[in-house]
């Protein structure tokens, strides 16, 4: 069994809730175009807003402005869709500087990882600025070395390419079987590691991937970051259990 020196994390699902956030932001953002003066009823503008994401994917920029033109022109009437659209994106962003946090047990085992030997570091999928803008609104940037962070539209590699998670290895000098890598996704996170020789938690505390089976099966399993800290301790890590 190879030592480990490094542990990556994926973002969304693994360090906080996306459910609970995007929920609570997105039912913001409808509740201020309503407030705005736009004449849809609540549960039809969620409904579609979630339709959108779906189609547009989550990292599109324009979610708003393609939600509005789902509805009729007579909808708009007398108001000024660029004012409608500006109070959706700023009761978002409100919500992101309220209420994204980490999970509570992630931000302490973090802080008692930060204390070995351990290279601690991230591998996820996105855009370079809104993955960064999340490590540092969850107050996690100062556990992970700044190199050590892997934005897949950063490097030019997409999940589920296993060369992302290579890159991550090869510019750190290191070799997969020293390296653990935990998410929450079984297809974008634990396939493409597996298929490296990496060590691969699954993460499975939301619901949003419990009926989703990968090609390959985690080396491990948890609910929580408590959880992690002794597959580690297993494995030789000197993770401490007090503070």
């Amino acid at each position: 069994m190879s030592e480990i020196r490094a542990v990556f994390f994926d973002i969304d699902g693994t360090l906080f809730s996306t459910v609970d956030f995007a929920s609570l932001a997105r039912a913001a953002s409808a509740d201020a175009m309503i407030e705005a003066g736009l004449n849809v009823p609540r549960e039809d503008l969620l409904e579609e807003l979630d339709e959108v994401i779906r189609e547009f994917s989550s990292n599109y920029e324009r979610h708003f402005d393609k939600l509005l033109l789902r509805f009729p022109r007579r909808t708009l009437k007398g108001l000024n869709p660029a004012v409608i659209v500006a109070a959706g994106i700023v009761a978002y962003h409100d919500t992101k500087t309220r209420m994204l946090e980490p999970f509570e047990d992630a931000s302490e085992v973090l802080r008692r990882l930060g204390l070995t030997d351990l290279l601690l570091g991230i591998i996820t999928e996105g855009l370079e600025v809104k993955q960064a803008e999340k490590l540092i609104r969850l107050r996690l940037l100062d556990h992970f070395q700044q190199r050590a962070i892997f934005i897949s539209h950063q490097v030019g590699i997409s999940k589920p390419n296993p060369k992302l998670y290579q890159r991550a290895c090869i510019d750190l000098n290191l070799r997969p079987s020293e390296c653990v890598y935990v998410g929450d996704n079984p297809t974008m996170d634990i396939d493409p590691a597996n298929e490296i020789g990496m060590v691969t938690v699954r993460v499975q505390r939301e619901d949003r991937f419990r009926d989703v089976e990968g090609a390959s099966s985690p080396d491990h399993v948890i609910q929580n970051f408590w959880d992690l800290s002794e597959i580690l301790r297993e494995r030789g890590v000197e993770v401490p259990e007090v503070l």
